[in-house]
């Protein structure tokens, strides 16, 4: 059920960190998802580092570190798509 959730809410993360970044983001529903989903790892796995907890771990300060991870990612893939169409 863990698994669901982390999806879910990685899901939500990605959504939330496109209506926070400035800027416009090319990007469809399903590469949102994805998006939100890995940044919801990157959260959950600097989270853990921080607490000890496990990154598949329920907590409240779950959907805070997906937002703030799918925010990293998406920063990480504007900064190597601008430099990738200079190139």
């Amino acid at each position: 059920m863990s698994i669901i959730l982390f999806v879910l809410f990685g899901i939500v993360a990605g959504f939330l960190a496109r209506a926070i970044m400035p800027g416009r983001q090319s990007m469809g529903i399903v590469m949102t998802g994805l998006l939100g989903i890995a940044g919801s790892f990157v959260g959950g796995f600097v989270g853990s580092l921080i607490t000890g907890a496990s990154v598949l771990d329920f907590n409240t300060s779950g959907l805070i570190g997906s937002v703030l991870g799918s925010l990293a990612v998406l920063l990480i893939m504007g900064v190597a798509g601008r430099s990738r169409a200079h190139a």
